[in-house]
């Protein structure tokens, strides 16, 4: 299930404000992302290679699971508008197929000089950090978003 749109804009962002996303990691979830991305290691592919490697089982591809994080970003905190500038990455823990990811994007720091946000990420299964990292990203203002409306509002105040 995709995450309902939210558009929040700079002037509603505060430090503290968070945003969870929750992600049943299916076998066709990591079949697709490889091939998307051309990353077939077998370690992600298949259960016979994977079950002689110390994870024992098939794992999904990190990247994936720090894809969901840009799926919090661009959907619900700060949402449809916000830029990535950065992103940092700690791979902590593998993720299975059959985890439940627990996606949790928090506002860390605001720099409106430059309408900047930064956002604490960390992804979690079953109470594990299996991810974590910052993201950097640029937020709209309303009257950027949406000039006209910006413009009316004024001329009616």
């Amino acid at each position: 299930m995709l995450p309902e749109l939210r558009v929040l804009y700079f002037e509603d962002l505060e430090v503290g404000l968070s945003e969870t996303l929750t992600k049943t990691i299916a076998s066709s979830d990591v079949v697709g992302f490889a091939e998307i991305t051309g990353d077939r290691n077998p370690i992600h592919l298949s259960e016979h290679f994977a079950a002689r490697t110390p994870f024992g089982t098939r794992i999904a591809h990190g990247l994936y699971t720090a894809g969901l994080i840009s799926a919090v970003l661009g959907t619900r905190l700060p949402g449809p508008g916000a830029v990535y500038i950065s992103q940092t990455l700690n791979f902590r823990a593998p993720v299975r197929i059959g985890d439940v990811v627990e996606v949790t994007v928090t506002v860390a720091e605001l720099m409106p000089e430059r309408r900047r946000a930064r956002l604490a990420c960390q992804c979690s299964v079953a109470g594990e950090t299996v991810l974590d990292g910052e993201a950097l990203v640029k937020v709209p203002t309303k009257a950027e978003a949406d000039p006209l409306a910006s413009r009316t509002e004024r001329q009616q105040g």
